[in-house]
């Protein structure tokens, strides 16, 4: 019987942003059930060492290096230390997002909207260009950066996140031409509502969160490990050729329109 390596891992590297919790953890045990050293990273170094010693304890690879994605010099550092110890990146999955503002874009301060697009947009631009050139060297490697819903549709009170999450949908497709010679692939996650601390704002509250599951196609908001296959095929040999796209994961949200 022939066993099938289409989503085997096996040796790859993985950085995965902002996975300490949420969507980002969910994406990188996933990635380490399937065979991949995976570099656990967020702001904080105790949480990052924490979700790390876990996948350890199943027993996956799995390192810890705290990095705030808004210092570039923070991401040259995770970039090399992730070298020093599992060897160059094969998968970079840019998961970690801001959204410190809910209401009109009249009422957005310049310092919000920096905020918005230098974490969202600018670090993920900072952290291809970091790993891209080992992966030009090897003629192999994924890039997935975590989107929105948003990003398709616009909104009275998110403007500024949407704003941003459309701008990673063009930043993958850029880089999905620029890469894609040199065999890289660069592709969108784009989530619907989800079970995270980052969203609580949008189901803790019953009422809003029933009106939302009644028009959710699946009548429910996505859980975290909804997503990590998205991820695990896009980093695999199964998205090998797939590339400069956008997998909506949202219970059929937007088939509606």
């Amino acid at each position: 019987m022939i066993k099938s390596t289409l989503f085997d891992l096996s040796g790859k590297t993985a950085i995965v942003t902002g996975s300490t919790k949420g969507i980002g953890k969910a994406i990188a045990e996933e990635l380490a059930r399937h065979g991949a050293k995976v570099v656990i990273s967020s702001r904080k170094a105790d949480k990052c060492q924490e979700v790390a010693k876990a996948i350890r304890d199943e027993g996956h690879a799995a390192i810890g290096i705290a990095a705030h994605i808004g210092k570039k010099e923070d991401l040259e550092n995770l970039v090399s230390k992730t070298r020093a110890e599992f060897g160059p990146a094969d998968v970079l999955v840019c998961n970690a997002a801001v959204n410190p503002y809910y209401g009109p874009m009249a009422q957005l301060s310049d310092d919000a909207f920096s905020k918005v697009m230098d974490t969202n947009v600018r670090s993920n631009w900072w952290l291809c260009n970091l790993v891209a050139p080992e992966m030009m060297e090897r003629k192999d490697g994924s890039i997935i950066i975590v989107s929105s819903i948003g990003g398709l549709k616009g909104s009275t009170t998110l403007g500024i996140y949407c704003i941003s999450k459309a701008a990673d949908f063009q930043l993958a497709r850029n880089l999905a031409m620029e890469y894609g010679p040199h065999n890289i692939r660069v592709n969108c996650i784009a989530p619907g509502l989800v079970r995270t601390d980052f969203a609580s704002a949008l189901w803790t509250n019953p009422e809003l969160l029933k009106r939302t599951e009644s028009h959710t196609p699946l009548r429910r908001i996505g859980e975290p490990e909804d997503l990590a296959g998205a991820a695990v095929y896009l980093a695999s040999r199964a998205g090998a050729w797939t590339t400069g796209q956008m997998i909506v994961v949202d219970g059929g949200v937007t088939s509606a329109g």
